[in-house]
């Protein structure tokens, strides 16, 4: 048997496989609320035979959504089409995961198709925040910078919202403190010049990322494993840097958190990202390697021997799949014909097992 199908346990989870479903944005809500598109888009991949879904990018409040049309976690009322989709997804053998955001200063743009614009007030759009008034781009708005009380309430923020997805079905839930959103914003001193407690020396920086963590491993069930997703590296002089990826990797492992997904870049807009297929797979090799925490390999992964050798290799637990599925729901089941071993497919679907 591959390593790629081989199961890997997370505490009390078992997940059939190491292929996972990597948080994609989907535009497509309305007032934060889940609909058939989303229902559909996940579970067709959950009968593809991947192991993990982890659902795009869900907003712990309004003004943390990147756009009008991100799906929201921020009331209760949000968890009836939620469990409806995490019930398609299990009842096809896959784990149903959720990504818990806030876009901060990168909040309040148009739809991607229509140009990803920042929005003002009068055109659906809000102020942003961040932790300082640095805009994401020039000619932006500044966002407002957040007062330590704006803090406390977005940790309490996510903690809820952490709270409302495991009523909702979900056992991974993953932070997001990458791409340049709020989490990683803070991260970076390339976007936070604050001189309080939460800005300056890397031990203030990391303080919101590690105080959510914390949140949200306190009201995670033991046996659920919860991931946070990081940006390893800006790309860019003075920005956050691999080396304080791997300080801070291990400061969540002593948190318990379970695995780090290994991402990069989306926080300085003219970035110089060297493109090519597995370019941040060496960011989880050395996180994982370094610090002994359980990482995610992301990025430019489209085959099934690329994803069996980073296993093979030691660099990674998980693969995160994203612009694969999106051509290729059936990565899954057609990568188990790759590579001789037994995928199970969905009854309705036999008919065109290959033999």
């Amino acid at each position: 048997m591959s390593i790629l199908f081989t199961p890997l346990q997370i505490r009390d989870i078992t997940f059939k496989n190491r292929i996972v479903m990597s948080p994609m944005c989907q535009y497509s809500s309305k007032d934060g609320y889940a609909n058939n598109w989303h229902l559909v888009h996940l579970a067709s991949r959950a009968a593809g035979g991947t192991g993990l879904i982890i659902q795009e990018a869900t907003a712990v409040s309004p003004e943390g959504r990147i756009s009008p049309a991100d799906l929201g976690l921020w009331s209760d009322d949000h968890i009836t089409q939620l469990s409806a989709i995490v019930e398609q997804i299990h009842s096809n053998g896959a784990v149903a995961g959720i990504q818990l955001a806030h876009a901060g200063r990168k909040g309040s743009t148009d739809l991607p198709w229509n140009g990803g614009a920042q929005l003002d007030e009068n055109s659906g759009g809000w102020r942003t925040i961040g932790p300082s008034a640095i805009p994401f781009m020039e000619l932006q708005k500044a966002p407002e910078a957040l007062s330590i009380n704006d803090i406390e309430r977005i940790v309490q923020c996510f903690r809820d919202a952490a709270v409302r997805a495991l009523k909702a079905g979900y056992r991974v839930v993953e932070v997001h403190s990458a791409h340049g959103y709020l989490l990683h914003e803070f991260l970076s001193p390339l976007s936070n010049n604050r001189t309080d407690e939460y800005g300056g020396p890397f031990e203030n920086r990391v303080r919101l990322l590690l105080r959510v963590a914390t949140e949200v491993r306190s009201v995670w069930p033991d046996g659920y494993p919860v991931f946070v997703r990081i940006s390893a590296t800006d790309w860019a002089e003075g920005g956050w840097s691999l080396e304080e990826s791997i300080k801070v990797a291990a400061l969540l492992k002593d948190a318990g958190i379970d695995l780090i997904d290994c991402s990069s870049g989306g926080n300085i807009a003219n970035a110089q990202i060297p493109l090519r297929p597995g370019y941040q797979v060496p960011f989880a090799d050395a996180i994982k390697k370094t610090t002994g925490i359980m990482t995610g390999a992301v990025g430019l992964i489209t085959s099934a021997a690329q994803a069996e050798q980073i296993l093979y290799d030691g660099s990674s637990d998980l693969i995160l799949l994203g612009r694969q599925l999106l051509r290729d729901p059936y990565f899954a089941l057609n990568a188990a014909a790759e590579t001789g071993d037994k995928a199970e497919w969905p009854k309705q679907y036999l008919r065109a097992k290959k033999i």
